[in-house]
């Protein structure tokens, strides 16, 4: 079977991480790379044994060996990049969030559509075995049904306003960044709420952090406390009528996942470490995707990608805070 030739647009540190997972996969040929800097793009090459390099971003688009592109930028250039990728033919894996908002990411969608092109929002989360055995727990009815679910991501960060995560232009701000983690998560198990009662803490156009109810029809409700400003523990709880389910700290890379009845007794614990850095995943997702002929991916679809991406809009109109780009 013949490996499938990555391109990485973007040299950063989740550049990195995701080019090391690529290593470890075997399926994947560590392809080409491309940066707006040749010295930055040689060097990423050289060091994770890339066959090419190249110094513009069109120049890696341009190459027709290529079988997907991992945009790995600042989120504020995903669109432009997304859109020049799927327009010379390529397939797309983007990091999250895929993009400033819901009316670029159906633009994105529509000529994925138009071009029968695979395109994906790269949230590793969602194909992590720990985050599969949860759903696998959740749909054979082992808590009963969902009342609610508590997930945090939060880390001190100190300012910096050099930093991406704090420029409006480069996209900045937590609610994109990281409180994407634990929407993704509620959203995934509760979908679209019915209402969400919100505070942000804004300064120079972004937000610094927030906290979030989100309440549904049935009565069940989620809490989310995300930002740059305090350190959580970055856990997720996930409780039932029947049980409850209690990820490990950092709930989005956890190796472990713990179910518990509802007299909260442990009933069975999954432990998976990652083989690389919980990265491969999700690269293993989009092979298979690729492999089976599919543009939309199913423990990713882009409808649940589109419906977040709205969900944040609505919570940024609240708060009155919007990108230099919109």
């Amino acid at each position: 079977m013949e490996k499938i030739k990555w391109g990485i647009i973007g040299t950063g540190r989740i550049a990195r991480a995701f080019a090391a997972a690529l290593e470890g996969v075997p399926e994947a040929e560590l392809y080409a790379v491309g940066s707006r800097s040749s010295e930055k793009s040689a060097s990423f090459a050289a060091e994770f044994g890339f066959a090419k390099s190249y110094g513009s971003y069109d120049e890696l688009l341009s190459d027709d060996n290529i079988n997907i592109v991992y945009v790995a930028t600042p989120m504020a250039a995903h669109y432009d990049v997304c859109m020049s990728a799927l327009r010379k033919g390529r397939n797309v894996f983007c990091e999250k969030s895929v993009t400033l908002n819901a009316a670029q990411l159906r633009d994105i969608l529509a000529l994925a559509d138009e071009k029968e092109l695979f395109f994906c929002e790269a949230m590793w989360m969602k194909c992590r075995p720990t985050y599969l055995k949860m759903k696998e727990w959740i749909s054979s009815g082992r808590i009963g049904d969902i009342r609610c679910i508590k997930a945090d991501f939060s880390n001190l960060v100190p300012y910096d306003a050099n930093d991406r995560l704090f420029r409006a232009d480069c996209g900045g701000g937590s609610l994109l960044d990281v409180a994407v983690y634990p929407l993704t998560l509620v959203h995934d198990l509760l979908g679209v709420p019915v209402s969400i009662d919100s505070a942000a803490h804004i300064e120079n156009g972004i937000d610094l952090s927030e906290s979030l109810i989100l309440r549904y029809n049935n009565g069940a409700f989620a809490s989310i406390d995300a930002g740059f400003e305090m350190s959580l523990r970055n856990n997720a709880v996930i409780s039932g009528t029947d049980g409850s389910i209690v990820f490990g700290d950092c709930f989005f890379c956890s190796d472990t996942v713990s179910l518990y009845d509802r007299d909260r007794r442990l009933v069975e614990e999954f432990n998976s470490p990652a083989r690389v850095n919980g990265y491969e995943y999700e690269i293993e997702e989009a092979h298979r995707c690729l492999r089976s002929g599919l543009t939309d991916s199913p423990l990713i679809p882009h409808s649940a990608t589109l419906e977040v991406m709205e969900i944040m809009d609505g919570l940024r109109k609240e708060w009155g805070m919007k990108f230099p780009q919109e």
